[in-house]
């Protein structure tokens, strides 16, 4: 599908959908359980929907910074507050002692707080008409903080806060001029949380490509990121592999600020900790970079069953064909 065709599925609609008041509203379950279902999720509406989104969103914050103002609304904040009481939990967690290096079972004890806490916590971010939705939306948020029985974290879990947040929209809890919120806010709060677990009880990535992946554990922000530089007077994608360049500008470009992660996490060069991030330096222009990351994200995420096989589908992001 053209990507201009996808964009027609934003869901960051002016009012809240008619039906959203009325739909019956389900706890989301996966659909696709072997690889011929593949093709059932490129056809969904969800896909469809899930898509739209992360391009409306790409369009929001083109030539943005992330130090720019911006309408932060109630729900934002609530969001915001939600987050906040996830990063808290963290520091209530301490990590125990045990013999393996990786995959602290602490983690467990954090997540379980959230199992049971995450109905109340969306039921607080939602208008009060929307409350029949929290059991729904809940499921999304419990999928974006990683796997407690693996305890690992990857762009799965990444894609599951995404749907979190466009379910959020499809009530019409966030609405269309949330755009630029919902990414330089909410989900740049949502990435410190995360990297701060995968720091704190040492997460493994999740279904990791090692060297030939872009990152260990995150996607979404390298889109988002580098359509923020899109057009920029002076910053080429080939400065981004510069660190004095990074550290100079990290806290206005969220794809600086990824940099700068892996800078502190890796070791060795740069190259060959991060080849696929070295080779995209050499492309010319940010919107090019721009362009061919929403296309390895399709290839990469959306299209790999091993990724596709955990998200799970309900009344919001329905399984069902997406409307012609």
């Amino acid at each position: 599908m053209a990507e201009t065709d996808q964009q027609s599925g934003s869901t960051l609609e002016e009012e809240a959908p008619e039906y959203a008041a009325a739909a019956p509203f389900m706890i989301p379950k996966k659909e696709i359980s072997m690889v011929p279902d593949m093709g059932k999720w490129k056809r969904s509406q969800a896909y469809a929907d899930y898509i739209g989104f992360i391009l409306t969103l790409n369009e929001g914050v083109k030539g943005k910074k992330l130090t720019c103002e911006y309408k932060v609304s109630e729900t934002v904040e609530k969001l915001m507050d939600l987050l906040g009481i996830l990063d808290q939990w963290i520091d209530e967690t301490p990590p125990v002692d045990q013999p393996s290096r990786f995959g602290n079972k602490a983690y467990r004890t954090w997540y379980a707080k959230l199992d049971q806490e995450a109905e109340a916590l969306v039921s607080a971010v939602l208008p009060t008409s929307r409350c029949a939705a929290a059991p729904e939306i809940a499921v999304y948020l419990k999928e974006s903080v990683g796997n407690p029985t693996r305890i690992d974290y990857g762009t799965g879990h990444e894609a599951a806060f995404a749907a979190f947040l466009c379910c959020l929209c499809k009530v019409g809890a966030l609405r269309v001029d949330d755009q630029v919120a919902i990414i330089f806010k909410v989900f740049n709060r949502y990435l410190s949380v995360m990297r701060k677990l995968q720091r704190t009880y040492r997460m493994e990535p999740a279904g990791s490509q090692g060297v030939w992946g872009l990152d260990d554990f995150q996607f979404l922000p390298f889109i988002w990121g580098s359509g923020q530089l899109v057009d920029h007077p002076t910053l080429e994608p080939r400065h981004f592999v510069d660190e004095r360049v990074v550290n100079e500008h990290y806290q206005d470009y969220m794809f600086l600020e990824c940099i700068k992660f892996i800078n502190e996490m890796k070791t060795g060069p740069f190259a060959e900790h991060s080849n696929q991030l070295w080779n995209i330096s050499a492309v010319p222009s940010w919107s090019k970079v721009n362009q061919g990351l929403i296309r390895m994200y399709k290839a990469e995420c959306l299209e790999k069953f091993p990724v596709i096989q955990h998200f799970k589908f309900g009344s919001l992001l329905s399984i069902q064909p997406a409307m012609p």
